[in-house]
């Protein structure tokens, strides 16, 4: 049988690695011997070992260069080369190894042989950079596979759940309009999505991101703790000599200890021989429950502590959550799971039976179903007197490998004074292209740009391209036509949505989404902003009435039958030095009291 092209769905974790692919109607995930393959490549003696064998070598939990073994090279996309068994290793085919590993044992099985195995979707943490995104996709490539798209963690996984189910329709009827948490916390990071259910569309609310809690994080803190108490009861000293592949096995105990001890009282971490001693040789620590909540009990809280601060932030409470979905390997600890049930009581709380490959199994339904990211809000340009541009409209389809979507956008500098030009581009919170003007925003980036400050308003010219490229990454370049002024940003914290099967138009024609989310100002108390001073058309209303009047003083001449806004009247008046003294207006040493009523040699003045 030739080999079928098919889409494959790929997890590459932190810890772990895995794919899954769907035939027919089920899924089949590549697991090796039950597990998935560590995210671990060993460079010792010049020969490369991959996934278990290289694991195996590893005496600390901790992520990055151990020695001549690397786990999770991820983490180390971006940085620099590393000397490693004396050789130069670039991080981007430290990757390579991992994923190429995964490849080749997935055509080696009995289901994979029959695949090419050449195209995948490939999911990402929430808070991953766009440079690390474009270095992962190089890997990818590089190993012989191309990433045709690319979904959070958190998404892949919800869209499985809902994808596996016998009753993918009621599931989503049920849900319709509902909030969603998926609670991702994995050995390397926690990642937290909130979303809503939208006719059959999962759309992104917000999203959070942390690797400083992760199981790995955990198992350190854990296996610290045993060795310390261990030397401790045996009076030696903390010079004392380890054993280092007793260190392997301490580690293994401990990844035990953290499971058991969520459901028994006590357990025993027992290592013979562990110490470099002739008479004090063995490790044999006992723990409770109490201990074990003692050593990483700040840790849950500060995982399930974002939690809270996410809903916070979007103005929800944990009663508005119908479900909260939990995945990854540390929701098998029952500790973590019984905070969840104290937060979301234990009917809302869904654990994944398939934690492990909850998200490659979402990321192959992704694949099969052909299903396409859109983009959940709006992308918007800030205006001069606090108006919005719509940018990018919530809905837009997202490119897929080698696409990008482009728009360019012609602006004016209303005030171009102080010599800058000043975008602030911001997101709302409320998802949809339905959007109120005082709806609550979020700033994605902020940028100035040089322009001629003595340029009178709207002479100076700026142009601004916008596109958004195949790793979901928001790309913002900006030029003065004037003075020549070029200023570039980029954004890869955006919210997306995904489509089920049966979806329909969603949020385009569903009014679900009116009165959801949070209202109010644009920004909150304490918030630090710079003024826009951009506008996308000729409107003298829009410039600030001191650098109106410096332009065109006839503009407030009143026999002229114009009508400024108050607003810019106030303006011209507040920065008008005071014409006895000089001073501000606002200066407490200007006791003038000239007012405004009576200005003479002004042209505002009633004498003119």
């Amino acid at each position: 049988m030739p080999n079928k092209e098919v889409v494959l769905g790929f997890d590459f974790g932190t810890t772990n690695s895995l794919a899954s692919v769907v035939v027919g109607d089920s899924v089949i995930t590549f697991l090796d011997n039950e597990q998935p393959i560590p995210s671990v490549v060993s460079f010792e003696g010049g020969k490369v070992e991959v996934g278990r064998k290289a694991r195996d070598k590893l005496t600390s939990a901790g992520l990055g260069v151990q020695g001549s073994t690397v786990r999770s090279p991820k983490t180390l996309l971006g940085r620099e080369e590393f000397i490693i068994d004396g050789v130069r290793r670039d991080p981007v085919k430290m990757v390579e190894h991992v994923l190429e590993h995964v490849r080749q044992f997935v055509l080696q099985t009995r289901v994979g042989q029959n695949l090419k195995m050449n195209r995948v979707v490939a999911t990402i943490p929430v808070n991953m950079e766009g440079r690390r995104r474009a270095l992962l996709r190089q890997a990818f490539r590089q190993a012989g596979m191309s990433v045709v798209q690319f979904v959070h963690e958190p998404l892949a996984a919800l869209y499985g759940y809902l994808r596996n189910s016998q009753a993918t329709d009621d599931l989503v009827r049920r849900y319709n309009g509902k909030l969603v948490l998926v609670f991702d916390w994995g050995g390397g990071t926690l990642d937290l999505t909130l979303c809503r259910v939208l006719d059959g569309l999962l759309v992104q609310v917000a999203n959070d991101g942390t690797d400083d809690v992760g199981g790995d994080i955990f198992d350190e803190a854990l296996r610290n703790e045993v060795e310390k108490r261990s030397i401790r009861q045996l009076g030696l000293g903390d010079d004392v000599e380890v054993l280092p592949e007793a260190r392997k096995r301490l580690l293994h105990e401990c990844e035990q200890a953290k499971i058991q001890l969520s459901g028994k009282s006590n357990w025993t971490v027992y290592v013979d021989p562990y110490y470099q001693s002739e008479n004090k040789s063995t490790l044999d620590v006992t723990l409770s429950r109490e201990d074990l909540q003692d050593i990483v009990g700040g840790l849950i809280s500060n995982g399930v502590g974002r939690i809270e601060r996410l809903l916070e932030r979007e103005g929800y409470s944990t009663a508005s959550i119908e479900l909260c979905l939990a995945t990854g390997g540390m929701v098998n600890m029952p500790m973590v799971k019984n905070r969840l049930d104290e937060l979301f009581g234990p009917g809302r709380v869904h654990v994944s039976k398939n934690s492990a490959s909850a998200i490659a199994d979402g990321a192959a339904w992704v694949a099969h179903d052909e299903a396409r990211l859109h983009l959940a809000k709006n992308i918007e340009l800030t205006l001069a007197r606090n108006s919005y541009l719509p940018l990018l409209t919530a809905g837009v389809e997202m490119p897929l490998e080698r696409e990008q979507r482009k728009e360019r956008f012609s602006l004016y500098c209303v005030d171009p004074t102080d010599g800058f030009g000043k975008f602030n581009v911001v997101s709302p919170h409320r998802p949809g292209p339905r959007v109120l003007p005082d709806d609550k925003r979020r700033p994605l980036c902020s940028m100035l740009l040089k322009v001629d400050s003595k340029a009178n308003p709207f002479r100076e010219r700026i142009e601004l391209d916008l596109s958004i490229d195949e790793d979901l990454v928001l790309n913002l370049n900006a030029w003065s036509m004037n003075q020549k002024g070029q200023v570039v940003a980029q954004v890869h914290d955006l919210e997306f949505a995904l489509a089920t099967p049966g979806a329909h138009s969603g949020w385009i024609t569903s009014a679900i989404m009116d009165g959801q989310g949070s209202s109010g100002g644009g920004h909150e108390a304490g918030d630090l902003v710079a003024r826009s001073n951009l506008a996308n058309r000729e409107d003298n209303s829009l410039v600030p009435g001191e650098v109106m009047y410096r332009a065109d003083p006839t503009y407030f001449w009143t026999h002229t039958g114009k009508r400024p806004p108050q607003i810019q009247e106030d303006e011209r008046l507040y920065y008008e030095p005071c014409v006895i003294c000089g001073r501000s207006s606002n200066d407490p040493l200007c006791i003038c009291s000239s007012g405004t009523a009576y200005r003479p040699n002004h042209p505002s003045s009633p004498s003119v």
